[in-house]
């Protein structure tokens, strides 16, 4: 059985809650990646992407060199760990329509992430059917900015 510790990319750059949203767009650039991490301290604490920004953001007119990432980030994260299973991470991905989820050790600690990318080049079994599903119409999530 192939395990995320297998497939995962290591050394994830991470992201404080207080950082800018302007200032995750470019480390997103920098890193060419669609979502970081957000962790306070060692405590993994939400996830930003290019569409937290671009719909919570952007799309609502807020200034991105003043909006906090904790202000649009996904607080609610699916995490997985070492351990498990290629599989039970795919089937948590298609649950939640995620492409990517932060891998944690024992303690909690942030140690990696696993995206559906690493999954598809390192373990092609069922990546399409959990395409399929991670790609079905859901209701827009605006629910961060919205007062």
């Amino acid at each position: 059985m192939q395990t995320i510790q297998d497939v995962m990319t290591r050394d994830v750059q991470t992201i404080s809650p207080q950082e800018t949203v302007q200032r995750a767009a470019q480390l997103m650039d920098e890193l060419n990646v669609g979502a970081i991490p957000v962790t306070d301290g060692d405590k993994l604490v939400g996830m930003i992407t290019d569409r937290d920004i671009t719909v919570r953001s952007v799309a609502v007119g807020q200034d991105p060199g003043t909006t906090k990432v904790t202000d649009v980030m996904s607080t609610d994260v699916r995490t997985c760990t070492t351990d498990q299973s290629v599989q039970d991470v795919l089937d948590q991905m298609a649950d939640v329509q995620v492409r990517r989820i932060p891998v944690l050790d024992d303690s909690g600690q942030i140690v990696g992430i696993v995206s559906l990318g690493d999954v598809a080049t390192k373990h092609s079994a069922d990546v399409d059917r959990t395409l399929d599903e991670i790609s079905s119409p859901s209701e827009p999530d605006r629910s961060a900015t919205q007062h």
